[in-house]
């Protein structure tokens, strides 16, 4: 199929390629009839407008990136970000903007360079970040290329860029009063890799509002993986006196630790509640299916994308909290249908 181009259009309506040019991108210089013959065949005959040659025109990539510390095979299986990067895409997609998305596995820094080569390249113009670590460098660096960033689900202050804040004390009051409504008095706390300050955010919040209830509460650091949360729901259940309620930190942590309690042969929730911090279709697929907090990653992902459009645009360097998250209460927790 012959690519439609503005000199192909310009000679069938006897036309300069620089008035089919204004016609079609709303600038003067050329009759409203002209430009509505010039877009009505265009229309017809499917042309669409030069990424390249648009962003040219304006200095613009119209692509936002993303770069996850992910390894690629296992992105699939955490139903969180797909969730995330659909409402990041569903802004986009009326924004006309496209999504460039990088795994680049665990290990701190690899995804540097990316930023430095994005921006050399001029392939985005703006980024998304996630994951807050401890004396974060992508800040200083971004700031440093000039490259517009919000950092989403933030914690804590950043000092530069935009931000989507969450108060994870708010989610884990939330759990920690289901609990206590249910007379648990040990709780478990099956975390992701504590060298994320969301993950520190969390673990903090459900110790002091656990002692503040006259609860006691082990935690134990995972990996966000199947098995990794397996391995401490046994170390945790090894204990002499093992914890009557347990917290994972995401929906794929929860399966995991319900698989190691059925392999213990310790009924949920009679031997051991079990709460997921984050909500997905994993969690009502699991049987007994999962008490978890519905955090909207959806919107979410609108949020974080909407605010980055204002940043790049120059309307925004504010910061926006999300919606507080609800505890959606299932059988894992209540017994009831069990």
């Amino acid at each position: 199929m012959t690519r439609v181009t503005i000199a192909g259009l310009a000679n069938q309506l006897g036309l300069s390629k620089a008035s089919v040019s204004y016609a079609l991108n709303g600038q003067p210089g050329v009759s409203d009839d002209t430009r509505a013959k010039v877009v009505s065949l265009a229309t017809e005959l499917g042309w669409y407008p030069s990424s390249s040659a648009r962003a040219l025109s304006h200095a613009r990539a119209d692509v936002i990136g993303i770069v996850l510390s992910r390894e690629p095979e296992s992105i699939g299986s955490e139903p969180y970000y797909m969730s995330l990067l659909a409402g990041i895409e569903s802004v986009l997609a009326e924004a006309e903007m496209g999504l460039l998305l990088r795994l680049v596995g665990p290990d701190v820094g690899r995804d540097l360079a990316v930023y430095e080569r994005w921006s050399g390249e001029r392939r985005v113009d703006g980024v998304i970040l996630f994951d807050q670590l401890d004396n974060d460098p992508r800040p200083e660096l971004l700031e440093r290329l000039r490259m517009p960033f919000v950092l989403h689900g933030a914690s804590e202050p950043i000092g530069a860029g935009a931000t989507t804040y969450v108060d994870q004390s708010v989610d884990a009051a939330a759990i920690i009063d289901h609990l206590e409504l249910l007379g648990h008095s040990r709780l478990g706390h099956i975390t992701g890799p504590l060298t994320l300050i969301h993950e520190r955010a969390r673990c903090d919040a459900v110790r002091r509002l656990g002692h503040d209830a006259g609860m006691h509460v082990d935690g134990v650091e995972s990996d966000y993986t199947l098995e990794g949360a397996m391995h401490a729901t046994r170390q945790l259940m090894a204990q002499p006196v093992p914890p009557t309620a347990l917290i994972y930190d995401s929906d794929l942590m929860a399966v995991g630790g319900t698989h190691a309690l059925r392999e213990l042969r310790i009924a949920v929730p009679a031997g051991a509640a079990v709460v997921s911090w984050d909500e997905s279709i994993l969690c009502r697929l699991v049987s007994p299916p999962l008490t978890a907090l519905q955090r909207d990653p959806v919107e979410q992902g609108r949020r974080s994308a909407r605010l980055l459009l204002d940043v790049i645009a120059g309307r925004s360097l504010g910061d926006a909290s999300t919606q507080p998250s609800r505890l959606l209460v299932r059988a894992s927790t209540t017994g009831e249908g069990v």
